[in-house]
């Protein structure tokens, strides 16, 4: 833990840059998870951090199928 504080405090634009990339893509997820009501997802983008990583696969991959009705 004393390396993540140490980086951070180096490279403060770094974390800053890192926060705004997983918000923005974080929003994004979330919102289309709602308007598609896909409750699972939601709750998965909403709790896990991955720095985007999930709610990118989730933006290109699964909210690009269907729905099944």
């Amino acid at each position: 833990m004393n390396q993540i504080q140490a980086i951070a405090e180096q490279h403060p634009l770094l974390v800053l840059i890192l926060l705004i990339w997983t918000i923005a893509w974080k929003g994004v997820a979330l919102w289309m998870a709602a308007r598609r009501k896909d409750q699972t997802w939601f709750f998965w983008l909403l709790i896990v951090n991955t720095l985007g990583i999930v709610e990118i696969v989730y933006i290109y991959i699964f909210a690009k199928k269907k729905p099944e009705v």
